[in-house]
């Protein structure tokens, strides 16, 4: 798919820019794999279309990226920390260590967290009950507390395939884990009733300690080789369900819908992931997609303000934009932070 012509008022905003000196020249992002994929879009176009050169886009995991930014401030660090996930206040907390005092948090769009199969395997009828039964460490029978022993999918529901459970999940270090471990593993461990059971159970000191200690049993996966943490990106999962025929992974909207040729995408709750699902809120498993930028780096590393500008202009982010050929779901408050970034604003306290 060729890059979309901008509109010529962007141009001309872009082309009316100061260049400040400086002994790098290029941009470097580094982050989610999930946001990836966008970032390398907009960074092409950037590159093509004004005066500066094509951004350096690299991968890694939201996490990892988070901690590049915030290793400190100058040309030795990268300048935006792509995110699939919040920043934490652990990473703030980190930065201001390091003389990283202003971050600035711009929110592109949305993106739906798919479970999809071969696109020769049976298909899969999920809710996230069904996916705790399967991956949790321990489960509730009759209740009590059990170690996991389901073997196929069908011993978790009758309804489901009677195939081994494999299951390929993004390793700790991404976004798209924090996702998956509340929006699937601790939701499915609520429905499915043992988090009440793991409460219960629990010997914390007080109700907040118990608390943090069920949804802590809700999110422990097997380690008998049902679950496998994937540290590598979407393409790695799917390499691994190619050599695994019976295999389930976990993948981003957009990569599952360039992929649809080698993946079947499994419902959720009844409903199938879409822009169009995701975005009415109806889809249940999705997240906001973030970068988080050294605002120190403005005026000092040339062309970054153009680059959050360029990334978050109608041509790129908003409705019928590049990035939503490509899968993004377009933010409905997209023109306030529009705003923020023509403001600079930085990121005030976490609550």
């Amino acid at each position: 798919m060729s890059l979309m012509k901008l509109i010529p008022s962007t141009l001309a905003i872009l082309a009316a820019s100061t260049v400040v000196a400086s002994a790098r020249d290029q941009l470097q992002i580094a982050g989610s794999s999930t946001v990836l994929p966008y970032a390398t879009i907009v960074a092409e176009a950037f590159g093509e279309n004004t005066e500066f050169k094509t951004p350096v886009v690299e991968g890694g995991g939201s996490g990892a990226g988070r901690k590049k930014l915030c290793e400190g401030v100058g040309e030795a660090t990268i300048d935006i920390a792509n995110s699939s996930s919040s920043i934490k206040q652990s990473d703030i907390d980190t930065c201001a260590a390091n003389g990283v005092a202003e971050i600035m948090e711009v929110r592109i769009g949305y993106d739906g967290v798919v479970f999809a199969s071969d696109i020769n395997g049976p298909d899969f009828v999920l809710t996230p009950a069904d996916l705790f039964g399967a991956l949790a460490a321990e489960t509730v029978k009759d209740g009590a507390v059990v170690k996991n022993a389901a073997k196929t999918w069908a011993d978790v529901n009758p309804a489901l395939p009677a195939q081994d459970i494999l299951t390929f999940i993004p390793g700790t270090k991404h976004g798209t884990r924090e996702v998956f471990d509340t929006k699937v593993l601790e939701d499915g461990c609520k429905a499915a009733g043992a988090y009440d059971v793991f409460l219960a159970a629990s010997t914390g000191a007080d109700d907040d300690a118990k608390k943090k200690d069920a949804v802590a049993k809700c999110m422990t996966v097997r380690t008998d080789g049902a679950s496998v943490d994937i540290d590598g990106d979407y393409t790695e999962t799917l390499s691994r369900i190619a050599a695994n025929k019976n295999a389930v992974g976990v993948f981003g909207l957009s990569f599952y819908e360039n992929n649809t040729d080698k993946l079947k995408v499994a419902t959720m709750d009844g409903i199938m992931p879409s822009v169009e699902t995701i975005a009415k809120g109806e889809y249940p498993v999705s997240r906001p997609l973030f970068f988080y930028v050294k605002k120190a780096h403005i005026g000092v590393i040339p062309g970054l303000k153009e680059f959050i500008q360029f990334f978050v202009s109608d041509e790129m982010a908003g409705p019928g934009g590049k990035l939503a050929d490509y899968g993004l779901v377009p933010d409905p408050e997209l023109a306030a932070t529009q705003a923020a970034v023509e403001a600079e604003t930085p990121m005030g306290p976490l609550n």
